[in-house]
């Protein structure tokens, strides 16, 4: 508390206040600090929405091209169909299934299914454009909170080059300012001791 009532109350945009004694540096360094400021949120706030809309526009285009297609398994699933004490709910076995894709080409690919499934089973499959196997697309919440979640790291990665680069501008005004007081106390400082 005693230092508080040393230094006196705090007083906003000092810098930017007309003062006899303000320096030229103290001007620089009010720029600076200004110009940090509102580099660090355009570029935090402009990164993130490009980004976030690029991450949807990408899923919702993903979205568009892929299709679900009922494909069939071609042989035997070894296993049994039944789930055992031993066996989890979730259990699935690779094997070969086959579809046919708009054009009426077939094509075959491996994927997981139940053990002991029969020849001929259906199996819900995704394909690209192509006809090739592709995993599920996310759907439109999982691809919004995707782009927010991405938009928020790029944002907040942006938002850290002008933050840092305005830090060490500042710090190094500092160290300038330090070092002239320095220059200016080494010269004046032994003339103190004639006036007394």
């Amino acid at each position: 508390m005693p230092l508080k009532a040393f230094r006196g109350p705090k007083v906003w945009l000092w810098r930017w206040r007309r003062n006899p004694l303000k320096r030229r540096a103290d001007v620089v360094e009010a720029w600076v600090v200004l110009g940090a400021c509102v580099l660090t949120v355009l570029a935090g706030v402009l990164a993130g929405l490009a980004a976030a809309g690029s991450v949807e526009d990408g899923l919702a285009r993903e979205r568009a091209a892929r299709r679900s297609v009922v494909a069939r398994v071609e042989a035997r699933v070894p296993g049994s169909s039944s789930h055992s004490s031993h066996a989890s709910a979730g259990e699935r076995v690779w094997t070969r299934v086959r579809w046919t894709v708009p054009d009426g080409s077939p094509h075959t690919g491996q994927v997981r299914v139940e053990p002991g499934s029969k020849p001929g089973t259906p199996v819900a499959v995704w394909t690209d454009p192509q006809g090739n196997l592709v995993s599920p697309p996310a759907t439109a919440s999982e691809a919004a909170f995707r782009a927010t979640l991405i938009g928020l790291l790029v944002g907040a990665g942006a938002a850290a080059v002008p933050l840092v680069a305005g830090l060490t501008v500042r710090g190094r005004l500092e160290r300038r300012r330090m070092d002239a007081w320095d220059t200016e106390w080494s010269r004046l400082g032994p003339q103190w001791g004639r006036m007394v």
